[in-house]
């Protein structure tokens, strides 16, 4: 068996080789950032839970139709995924008012959006995650006109599926980004992961927060917040 070498190094998880070209190791760290990395906190046990989250995500888009670069989880806190070539983009969501935007527009928290908003940021640690609009995503090539509609086909589908599924378990989906890939055959997969890191969710009747704003905004351990999603998920399971 080849040793696995590490390819990259993220602000929560980290990238290896396996012993088969087309499949790379995902391993979640328990790790916490926020501020693009500016605040960042070792938290025992966040690893296993978000690869936890993530694997059951995956299975459920994937379930609806929607291609994934998901293929096993081998044990709590490593995932397998497919080799792909990542867009340098995250694709935002957003169906109610709440963090940047809230504040950005001075709208009520959690205002319903109609229809949902669509944001581009470009991934860039150097500069910060700048927002990006679409003639500038196909100025500086980073994709075409072909390929950012295929990015909000795929986002409308999944925040429909990812709606229902956590209003199952009681849980809005505020909003959240989604990361794409290719394959080398060319074919668009979702990749990065599908957890409270990248979601804004909120409880349905109580409105109390259920993802990494506990940890932005000092309101307590993450952990066990993310064991309830996990929990609540599991247990509303069809």
């Amino acid at each position: 068996m080849t040793e696995a070498t590490l390819i990259y190094t993220g602000k929560a998880k980290q990238l290896l080789t396996t012993d088969d070209p087309a499949v790379l190791k995902v391993v979640y760290l328990d790790q916490a950032t926020a501020l693009n990395g500016k605040k960042k906190v070792a938290i025992r046990g966040k690893g296993p839970v978000n690869c936890e989250i993530s694997t059951l995500l995956f299975k459920t888009v994937a379930a609806a139709g929607i291609p994934t670069h998901y293929v096993a989880t081998p044990n709590d806190h490593t995932m397998l995924v497919k080799k792909c070539t990542m867009i340098p983009l995250e694709v935002v969501f957003r169906n109610f008012a709440s963090g940047h935007f809230e504040s950005k527009f001075q709208i009520d928290h959690l205002r319903p959006l109609t229809p949902a908003v669509h944001e581009y940021y470009f991934k860039s640690d150097t500069l910060n995650d700048p927002f990006i609009n679409n003639d500038q995503i196909q100025a500086l090539d980073i994709a075409d006109a072909g390929t950012l509609n295929e990015l909000q086909t795929y986002t409308d589908q999944l925040n429909v599926i990812l709606t229902a599924r956590f209003a199952a378990a009681d849980i809005q989906l505020v909003d959240g980004k989604f990361e794409f890939g290719r394959l080398p055959s060319g074919e668009l997969v979702l990749a990065d992961e599908l957890s409270p890191d990248n979601f804004r969710l909120v409880d349905i009747q109580t409105k109390e927060s259920l993802d990494k704003d506990i940890f932005r905004k000092d309101e307590g351990p993450l952990v066990p917040v993310y064991e309830e999603v996990l929990r609540r998920l599991q247990e509303s399971e069809a």
